[in-house]
């Protein structure tokens, strides 16, 4: 099983780790778009004002154009510490115990908008860049990511993806047809079974989920047999749409 992520747009800053290397990363073939999105950003942040502008900065955060001005020199960490927020928190990976961080690290990707899908232990920078932004000398990332992702994770097509992105992380790398998978949206039910789905719990849901399957670590290979195990742990679950999983929180 193959696990994708959102990330975060809030992240702890600092690490010990090299400085960051396109082609060390999941998914190496991506390396040349790493590293236009990187450059691209980069020389953005050589002019302050320009970046905050075109990032949509407040006042408070212009110390971000400092971050990204460093993605090449600062120190990394790996991706499931550096982002934190709401669904990192509930995941809590360092307190997992290393047998778990190490199937996080054969089994979940976070798809970032500046590296596009990353390992969970993969090591990499702070950054702030999202997905809908537009840099300057590149073309919309949406295009700078989208074939490029489909046709690496059509190299996984043996594996079964769960996708628990957001819509707009999904939108920079569509998983190809070719590839087992199921899109999971977090729902709640109301009176008389009305379903409505959540922001807030959504993401606490998806942290929450992950970390159960770090823990117990399930062979799971298709939908079918993700659906049993839900079951056994007691996660309801349910078809939604065509190609979606309803995840119930």
């Amino acid at each position: 099983m193959l696990i994708l992520l959102p990330p975060s747009e809030t992240k702890r800053p600092g690490g010990r780790g090299r400085p960051f290397d396109a082609a060390s990363l999941a998914l190496p073939s991506l390396a040349p778009q790493r590293d236009a999105v990187v450059d691209a950003l980069v020389a953005l942040s050589a002019d302050e004002a320009t970046a905050a502008r075109v990032l949509k900065l407040g006042g408070t955060q212009l110390g971000e154009v400092a971050v990204n001005a460093a993605l090449r020199e600062a120190p990394t960490m790996a991706a499931v510490d550096r982002y934190t927020g709401v669904l990192f928190d509930a995941l809590d990976a360092a307190s997992l115990p290393a047998v778990a961080r190490r199937w996080l690290g054969a089994h979940v990707l976070v798809h970032s908008a500046p590296f596009g899908p990353v390992g969970a232990l993969d090591p990499i920078p702070a950054y702030r860049l999202g997905a809908s932004a537009s840099l300057p000398g590149l073309p919309a990332l949406k295009r700078v990511w989208a074939v490029a992702v489909a046709d690496a994770l059509a190299e996984e097509r043996s594996r079964f993806v769960l996708d628990l992105r957001s819509e707009a992380y999904a939108a920079l790398g569509p998983v190809p047809a070719s590839v087992p998978s199921v899109y999971v949206r977090v729902v709640s039910e109301g009176e008389g079974g009305a379903v409505r789905a959540l922001n807030h719990f959504n993401k606490h849901a998806k942290g929450a989920l992950v970390r159960r399957l770090a823990e117990e670590r399930p062979r799971v290979g298709s939908l079918p047999a993700f659906e049993r195990w839900a079951d056994r742990a007691g996660i309801r679950v349910r078809p939604g749409a065509p190609g979606e999983l309803e995840l119930f929180a």
